[in-house]
């Protein structure tokens, strides 16, 4: 009997760590879509790149980039190099490439 009421306490935190888990990825989703908005949406955006950390992004136009909200957003620094921004984002940054390659 014991065994039984053990086996239902795991079974519900089970079911409670996979909804987290998958909440958290919505959440990612929606911080994809507003980091492209703020980087002046998807037609803006040239060409981006990786490195480790770091998210280097062309863009047509930098003066749509609300770099500020981007910050918001959790990046750890930017840095503007004539019509190029260099975003540190930690892990997510491959994630981001990924997402923006998959839109065009």
């Amino acid at each position: 009997m014991d065994y039984l009421q053990y086996l239902i306490i795991i079974v519900v935190l089970l079911i409670i760590v996979l909804a987290i888990l998958k909440s958290m990825k919505k959440d990612a989703h929606l911080e994809l879509n507003k980091l492209v908005e703020y980087l002046g949406g998807k037609d803006n955006i040239v060409k981006t790149e990786t490195s480790l950390s770091r998210f280097k992004v062309t863009l047509k136009d930098v003066h749509l980039a609300n770099k500020d909200a981007i910050q918001k957003l959790g990046a750890k620094g930017i840095v503007e190099i004539d019509n190029q921004l260099k975003i540190i984002l930690g892990s997510e940054s491959k994630q981001l490439k990924k997402y923006i390659d998959n839109l065009k």
